[in-house]
């Protein structure tokens, strides 16, 4: 059961780069997407995630930022976000393995990945929305682009 709205996300900081690493904290005052995926190269992942690419802009105008996360080295979120022409970091939880998967609790133990897991994380570091999806299904972008609406908006999700 991945973590709900309304509870503090756990910081991390996690590579992106042999030898850059990217944390949570630093995009305090901006809305993050988190988007927790099994692995590079599958098939709907490959599906996936460049649709929030294709979608950045949107989240930009919506005051967020999206950060892929999978338990792939970062030489693998290298060429895979190249080849897929994506505009935003892939971390790399790779050790250990599924470290930040578990404290999200989306972290699938007996395949060694993580969950097809969404999280929208408020400029306060507030989980307003979760979701996860079943692991062969793209959940697509619907369900951000309203959480981060409503944020803008001063709802809550």
């Amino acid at each position: 059961m991945a973590l709900e709205a309304g509870k503090q996300a756990p910081d991390f900081s996690l590579n992106t780069t042999p030898d850059q690493r990217v944390s949570l904290r630093d995009f305090r005052g901006r809305n993050v997407v988190l988007a927790f995926y099994p692995a590079d190269w599958s098939p709907v992942c490959s599906d996936q995630l460049p649709i929030y690419s294709e979608l950045m802009p949107e989240f930009r105008k919506l005051g967020a930022e999206v950060l892929g996360i999978s338990v792939d080295g970062v030489w693998c979120h290298l060429a895979f976000a190249k080849h897929r022409n994506l505009r935003f970091p892939l971390l790399s939880d790779f050790e250990p393995k599924g470290g930040i998967a578990r404290t999200y609790d989306v972290y699938r133990k007996g395949e060694g990945v993580s969950e097809r897991a969404l999280f929208v994380i408020d400029r306060e570091g507030m989980i307003r929305w979760s979701y996860v999806s079943p692991i062969g299904v793209n959940p697509g972008a619907d369900g951000i682009l309203e959480a981060l609406e409503g944020l803008s908006q001063g709802r809550k999700p």
